[in-house]
């Protein structure tokens, strides 16, 4: 994994709960990364933002509105223009079987909504500490989770 601070990210989160929004726009402004932070608060309006403009990194809920995450995540790495971005699944969803679907259709890592915002601080400088831009990162299972949250059985 390359570590580095780029100078800035441009991130797009698709989230449809305000107050998760809130938590994870707080956590990623305490970083000490320089982010441009968009939002999509549903599968569609996901879709149809990244047919307009391509972030750095997406970070992708799950339990969305409209079109689900999972459905996100097929149709975007079904699409050989978003061969480079970089999907990082944000979700409350902690079962072994939705973080192996996952991993196997694509996502660059995987991390689990924590309980507070210094765990996902946390979590947030190491995902931004990869340089996207100059490496897709695409890591061996056993690094695929980011963060304290696991579920029962992973390696």
């Amino acid at each position: 994994m390359s570590l580095t601070q780029t100078n800035s990210n441009n991130v797009l989160i698709a989230e449809d709960d305000d107050d998760d929004f809130f938590i994870f726009s707080v956590a990623i402004s305490e970083t000490g990364f320089t982010v441009l932070l968009k939002r999509a608060e549903d599968g569609e309006l996901l879709l149809n933002f990244l047919r307009e403009e391509l972030p750095d990194i997406l970070f992708l809920d799950l339990l969305l509105p409209c079109k689900n995450g999972k459905q996100c995540l097929l149709e975007i790495r079904g699409d050989r223009r978003y061969d480079r971005l970089p999907i990082i699944v944000y979700t409350q969803l902690d079962d072994l079987e939705t973080v192996e679907y996952c991993y196997r259709q694509g996502a660059n890592l995987f991390t689990i909504k924590p309980n507070s915002i210094q765990d996902l601080k946390e979590a947030l400088q190491r995902i931004l500490s990869v340089d996207w831009k100059k490496t897709l990162y695409f890591p061996p299972k056993s690094e695929f989770m980011v963060g304290k949250l696991r579920p029962k059985g992973w390696a």
